[in-house]
């Protein structure tokens, strides 16, 4: 059995039109956060979704995200979880699967703990997983940063795949 490792990142400022602000949810691992401003995105803008597509990538060395996936949104499909799929079926043609996902988020809002084990299942659901091998940790970071400070969010996502099984 051969074991592959790869990180990926993704980031999004809210979205400050007022006019668009509340015009699509707030989703993030799938599961969405009422009364929040969105952010800014052609797609739904699902950054841990988006940091686990990028990561996916980094094993099978297609990028989806960008124009594969702003072809799809084009099209009309803005869910991420369908980017994530096309990475996903890359994976499954090279003969991986993926044993673990860890994902690291840094934001100031939403305070999103007593969702954790809410978007621990959407996640598993959608690598084909168990919950317990998808972590996820948030800080603000001290705010040193924008995304500490409120302005958006940011998430780094590691998976680890097993190919030969």
């Amino acid at each position: 059995m051969q074991v592959r490792f790869a990180i990926g990142q993704d980031s999004h400022a809210f979205e400050t039109d007022p006019d668009k602000q509340f015009k699509k949810p707030l989703v993030l691992g799938g599961i969405m956060f009422e009364n929040m401003p969105c952010l800014a995105a052609n797609s739904d803008g699902d950054v841990i979704l988006h940091a686990i597509t990028n990561a996916v990538s980094g094993i099978t060395c297609r990028n989806i995200l960008g124009g594969i996936a702003d072809e799809m949104c084009a099209r009309g499909i803005t869910d991420s979880s369908e980017y994530l799929r096309v990475a996903l079926s890359d994976l499954s043609g090279i003969g991986g699967s993926i044993v673990s996902v860890s994902v690291s988020v840094e934001a100031k809002t939403p305070k999103f703990k007593n969702r954790i084990p809410e978007m621990r299942e959407s996640i598993g659901k959608l690598l084909g997983i168990p919950s317990d091998r998808c972590g996820i940790t948030a800080t603000t970071g001290e705010g040193l940063t924008a995304f500490g400070r409120g302005e958006g969010i940011a998430v780094f996502a590691a998976v680890t795949c097993s190919f030969g099984c």
